[in-house]
C-alpha cells in the first residue's frame, strides 16, 4: 500500500460513524476524494456531503469508488456486505479505522486518551485547550464538540489528539507520546470474554508508549504497577495521594470553581462550566497533559472557563428554574451513577426523573446488577427497551432484568413511541436523557413537549 501522504482517494464503509467521520473529515481536509456508503443517513453523513464527500445508502457495487486507493471499515460492517468483499476480493488495501488512526498516530506527536468512560470528554478538553491556547492540534474526537460543531479539526502542526477505543483491542493500533487512562471498569465483555482480559489489553496499551513518553493514570487503577513506561503520574478527582487532584471545590450558579495541584504548583481558581464531579475529573487529566507541554496557566484556565462540553456528555437541553433537561451519552453503570449524583448535586431540590436506554443485550445481561443499583440514584426511571446496536436478542434479556433488580425507585417500562406523551404528562422538573442507541432522537421532541 502507498503512504498515506500519497494516495489521492479514500473510500469508507460506514462513513457516518463518530469516529470513521472524524477520520473522513481528516483526508477531506488534506485535498483527498473522499466517499463511502452507510447504512442510514443522519445528520453528521448529511453534514459530510455538504462538506463535498459522496455518500450513499445502499449496499450498491454501482456506487462505490473504484479508483479508491484506500478501503476504511468499521467493525459495524457485516461480513458479507458486497461492497466489502468486492474490495477485498479484488486487491485494494482495506483497513480497520484503528490501523489507519495508527499510522496518523505514528507518524506525529500524538496524545490518546483511553478509557471504559470519560475519554471522549477528556479528549476533546485537551484538543480544545491546545487549539485555544494557540498551542495547535488536530483532533479525532469521539464526540461532537459543542464549541466547534465537530469532531475533527485540522493545524498544520504535527500533533494530534486521539480518542483511543478499546473496543475490538482498537487502541494497540496506536502509537501514543502521551496516555490518559481514566477507566478500566468491565465492559465490552462479548469482546473480552472477562475483566482481566479488558485489563490486559489496558495494560498493553499504556506499554505502547513511545520511549520518553508521558503517561497520566486514574488514581486507583488496577494494574498500574505493570506499566512500563518512564514517567508516569497519577490525577484524581480530589485524592491528595494523587500527584495531580483538585481542591477547594465550589458549586456556585451551576458551575464550578477549583484549585488544581500539579506536580509541579498549584493554578487555581479554575471555572469549569459543565455538570458532574467527574467532569472536575475528567479536566484534571487534561490539565496534566496541558501543563506537560508548557502551555500557561493563565491560558489552561481561560481554555477550561471556555469549554461548553461535548454534545451529548451532561449537554443540557433546557436550563431554566424549574425545568433542567439534561442528555447523556452515557451507558455503562459507573457513567450511569457519575451523570446522575452529579445532577442531583447541581440540583439538590428537584426530584430526578431518568429516561434510560439500554444499550446491547449482552451489555445489559453482564451488568444488569450495576445498572439496577446506578439506577437507583434516581426518583423515577422511565426504562426503554434494549437497543440492539450490532447484536441479535439473548433469550430472557430485557430492560425488565434491571427493573427486577430495584427496589425504592418508582419505575415505569415505557416504549419509544410513548416517551414523549409520558413526560408531557408527568412533567419532570429534572429530567436526565441517557443511553447510547436512538434515544437522542427523542430528545428534541420531549423538549418540544415540555417547553409547550
Amino acid at each position: 500500500m502507498k503512504k498515506l501522504s500519497d494516495i489521492s482517494s479514500v473510500y469508507f464503509l460506514g462513513i457516518g460513524g463518530i469516529g470513521m467521520s472524524a477520520l473522513a473529515r481528516y483526508f477531506r481536509s488534506r485535498g483527498l476524494r473522499v466517499s463511502g456508503y452507510d447504512k442510514t443517513e443522519t445528520v453528521l453523513t448529511k453534514q459530510l456531503v455538504a462538506e463535498g464527500m459522496a455518500v450513499h445508502y445502499d449496499d450498491n457495487l454501482e456506487k462505490i469508488d473504484r479508483e479508491a486507493e484506500l478501503v476504511i471499515v468499521t467493525p459495524a460492517v457485516p461480513q458479507d456486505h458486497s461492497e466489502l468483499n468486492f474490495f477485498k476480493n479484488n486487491g485494494y488495501p482495506v483497513k480497520k479505522r484503528s490501523e489507519v488512526l495508527g499510522m496518523i498516530t505514528g507518524e506525529t506527536f500524538s496524545i490518546c486518551v483511553a478509557g471504559t468512560h470519560g475519554k471522549t470528554t477528556t479528549s476533546s478538553l485537551i484538543a480544545h485547550i491546545l487549539r485555544h491556547s494557540g498551542y495547535g492540534c488536530n483532533a479525532f474526537l469521539g464526540g461532537i464538540t459543542a464549541n466547534y460543531g465537530t469532531n475533527f479539526w485540522s493545524h498544520e502542526k504535527a500533533v494530534s489528539v486521539a480518542e483511543a477505543d478499546e473496543y475490538d483491542r482498537s487502541f494497540l493500533q496506536l502509537s501514543p507520546d502521551m496516555v490518559v487512562i481514566t477507566s478500566m471498569d468491565p465492559d465490552h465483555l462479548d469482546i473480552y470474554g472477562t475483566a482481566e482480559n479488558l485489563q490486559d489489553a489496558f495494560v498493553q496499551f499504556a506499554n505502547r508508549l513511545k520511549e520518553g513518553g508521558y503517561l497520566v493514570y486514574k488514581y486507583g487503577l488496577p494494574r498500574t504497577d505493570e506499566f512500563r513506561a518512564g514517567n508516569i503520574v497519577s490525577y484524581s478527582l480530589d485524592n491528595p495521594n494523587a500527584a495531580i487532584y483538585a481542591s477547594r471545590i465550589e458549586i456556585t450558579g451551576g458551575r464550578y470553581l477549583f484549585d488544581v495541584t500539579l506536580p509541579t504548583h498549584t493554578i487555581q481558581r479554575v471555572e469549569l462550566n459543565m455538570g458532574g464531579m467527574h467532569n472536575i475529573e475528567n479536566t484534571v487529566a487534561a490539565m496534566a497533559i496541558a501543563g506537560k507541554l508548557g502551555i500557561s496557566d493563565d491560558k489552561i484556565k481561560a481554555a477550561v472557563a471556555d469549554f461548553n462540553g461535548v454534545k451529548r456528555r451532561f449537554e443540557y437541553i433546557i436550563r431554566r428554574e424549574n425545568l433542567v433537561m439534561i442528555d447523556d451519552y452515557a451507558h455503562h453503570p459507573e457513567e450511569l451513577r457519575a451523570l446522575i449524583s452529579g445532577a442531583k448535586e447541581l440540583y439538590p431540590g428537584m426530584p430526578c426523573t431518568v429516561v434510560f436506554q439500554p444499550h446491547l443485550f449482552s451489555r445489559t445481561n453482564d451488568l444488569a446488577d450495576g445498572f439496577a443499583d446506578a439506577l437507583g440514584l434516581a426518583d423515577e426511571l422511565l426504562l426503554l427497551p434494549i437497543y440492539p446496536a450490532r447484536e441479535l436478542p439473548m433469550p430472557g434479556v430485557t430492560s425488565r432484568m434491571i427493573a427486577d433488580r430495584m427496589k425504592g425507585t418508582k419505575i415505569r417500562m415505557v416504549d419509544m413511541n410513548e416517551l414523549v406523551e409520558d413526560l408531557r404528562l408527568h412533567r419532570p422538573s429534572l429530567l436526565i436523557m441517557a443511553g447510547a442507541g436512538d434515544i437522542d432522537t427523542l430528545v428534541q421532541p420531549v423538549a418540544d413537549a415540555l417547553n409547550n
